[in-house]
């Protein structure tokens, strides 16, 4: 199989959980580079551009929300998943809202891992090929892309897990970014959302 453009970064102190990744990611055509510590993920930035990173949240010295941080996701190229155990969640969420697309839970199913990755990296090369439509209205220029493609799911009426099959992340992450949202935008409820949005499109200023 050809390998894929871009590598899959994996940083995580643990070496089963990075031979794990390797191995599921490679089977699937991925060229993959792995990073025991934050510092040495960060070098690898300099000279390097991933197609996904996958970002232990756990580690000696730099955790993955502090490499989070020193990253600007904002204009970041690639999706950044955060692996979390089941009693990270709190952890994860903060994540999402410091900019990660998603986060994915120890231990981890191959087939999901490698789904919500390959529909991450897609959804991301829509953004940079500029085919993602644009959405207009007040507020907007506050989201974030990957807001963005929520705001647009929950509009259109998807469900939280219809939205995340679409954008391949979970229904979970889904909730916090709705929260996000309606958080920036002043939002009440998903129905203030939509007229926020649609008030936009149809000039009505009632």
């Amino acid at each position: 199989m050809a390998e894929t453009e871009g590598k899959i970064f994996v940083v995580d102190d643990d070496a089963s959980v990075r031979d794990a990744l390797s191995v599921i990611f490679e089977m699937e055509g991925y060229g993959v580079r792995v990073f025991a510590d934050g510092d040495q993920f960060l070098t690898a930035l300099k000279t390097e551009k991933p197609a996904c990173v996958l970002l232990d949240v756990h580690m000696p010295g730099k955790s993955g929300l502090d490499i989070l941080r020193s990253i600007d996701v904002g204009t970041f190229p690639a999706p950044v998943f955060i692996i979390s155990g089941q009693g990270d969640i709190p952890m994860a969420v903060s994540a999402i809202k410091a900019g990660a697309t998603d986060f994915i839970e120890k231990p981890f199913d191959a087939d999901t891992v490698v789904t919500r990755v390959r529909e991450a990296i897609a959804s991301y090369g829509r953004h940079a090929n500029g085919s993602s439509p644009s959405l207009s209205f007040p507020g907007a220029e506050h989201l974030t892309p990957r807001e963005r493609d929520v705001l647009q799911e929950i509009t259109g009426g998807a469900s939280n897990k219809e939205a995340g099959r679409r954008l391949g992340i979970s229904p979970r992450t889904i909730e916090v970014h709705r929260a996000r949202i309606m958080e920036k935008l002043g939002a009440r409820n998903a129905a203030d959302l939509v007229r926020i949005v649609l008030t936009a499109h149809t000039g009505d200023h009632g």
